[in-house]
């Protein structure tokens, strides 16, 4: 298996794990949607819900492969997606946390770009 085609099952495999969460409280008509597009990239765990009279649609995870670089656009999870790809056995050097202004990038863990 190539390192892409590996990256893609990881990125699924945590949205997987995070869809499968049900929150409880006063959430009603809660859904968790994957949304995968992985010939061009793009993979994305929304959250659609209506609480009471609000509308609710939230981007929870969304991550975008570029090369062979995954790209971490938003992460509302406690552990963090990079945390968890780091885990899995890929390298620090293969993430960038691009909800971080590029500036900021330089101190952390990861990948500037």
């Amino acid at each position: 298996m190539d390192k892409v085609t590996k990256y893609i099952s990881f990125i699924e495999q945590i949205l997987q794990k995070y869809a499968a969460f049900q929150p409880v409280g006063t959430w009603h008509e809660y859904e968790n949607q994957i949304v995968i597009d992985s010939q061009n990239g793009h993979f994305q765990l929304m959250r659609v819900v209506w609480k009471e009279d609000e509308r609710i649609h939230h981007c929870v995870i969304h991550i975008d492969l570029k090369g062979e670089k995954i790209w971490i656009q938003e992460d509302f999870t406690e552990e963090g997606v990079a945390n968890q790809l780091v885990d899995k056995g890929v390298p620090n050097s293969d993430i960038i946390l691009a909800f971080y202004a590029p500036y900021r990038r330089e101190d952390t863990d990861f990948a500037a770009a």
